[in-house]
């Protein structure tokens, strides 16, 4: 008993581990596995093994075209809302201005503000401008809420930067210009990836902001509802898997370029 009770409290921190990762990912295991049922219609029962999904993950009606639009908003979404709140986390993080103290916590209010409060905030100022929902009205929507996630993101890193190296720079007759592009960008890459990255998730996977303001254009997570009520095909579980696996790999390939680097300093 005592034998028992010991190896328990040591490998207390495993079994934890274990049961939580088994809880995350079992919904993960659930898509991957659906995504080869050889199902047509409602893919709630399996029905046999098959790679016709796989092979034709556009067989579902709309479904390629609703990928195509969240991967068309998400990349446009990303990019500015990247390059806008690389620009505000340099402002607040590196220079001191009236009013910073208020622009720094207005930055946390899209991501304190819930989604439906938002959704339907952005439609009503939309209708009230004459500007019908759309495309362009997700992208907007999309860039308010993903620039603060940015901002903070990018702002830690900068917080984090040894302002040591770039004085060495200028010591070295390195300009502003110079010593941004090969000191500070390098340094600050990492975060404004992982930025873009997290802006990117977070656009693809929008739902609730996106309804309100989407019109008749139609996206993955849209297409994703709207089927689930008479029964999800195979080929979105296609998608789903495909995304996890490719987000997986750039999160693999971050790490080995990562630890290459670290390892070649």
């Amino acid at each position: 008993m005592k034998t028992a009770t010991r190896w328990f409290s040591r490998n207390l921190i495993r079994i934890y581990a274990v049961l939580g990762f088994t809880y995350l990912f079992i919904p993960v295991l659930y898509t991957f596995v659906f995504s080869f049922n050889n199902s047509t219609k409602s893919n709630l029962v399996w029905r046999g093994f098959t790679f016709n999904n796989w092979r034709n993950p556009c067989g579902a009606p709309d479904v390629c075209n609703a990928l195509g639009n969240s991967l068309k908003i998400g990349l446009l979404s990303t990019a500015i809302a990247t390059l806008l709140g690389t620009l505000i986390a340099f402002a607040i993080g590196r220079y001191a201005f009236k009013g910073r103290s208020l622009v720094n916590m207005l930055i946390f209010l899209p991501m304190a503000t819930p989604e439906i409060v938002m959704g339907a905030s952005l439609l009503t100022m939309f209708l009230n401008f004459g500007i019908n929902p759309g495309f362009a009205t997700i992208v907007i929507a999309h860039v308010m809420f993903c620039i603060s996630f940015v901002v903070v993101t990018v702002k830690a890193r900068i917080a984090s930067l040894d302002p040591r190296l770039e004085q060495a720079a200028m010591d070295l007759y390195a300009d502003e210009r110079e010593t941004f592009r090969r000191v500070t960008l390098p340094l600050l890459a990492p975060g404004i990836a992982g930025a873009a990255l997290l802006a990117f998730s977070l656009s693809f996977d929008d739902f609730i902001i996106t309804n309100f303001n989407s019109g008749n254009v139609n996206t993955f997570p849209k297409f994703v509802y709207i089927s689930a009520q008479r029964g999800l095909p195979p080929q979105a579980n296609v998608i789903g898997a495909s995304m996890f696996i490719i987000a997986l790999g750039v999160v693999l390939l971050g790490q080995f370029v990562g630890r290459r680097r670290n390892g070649a300093i």
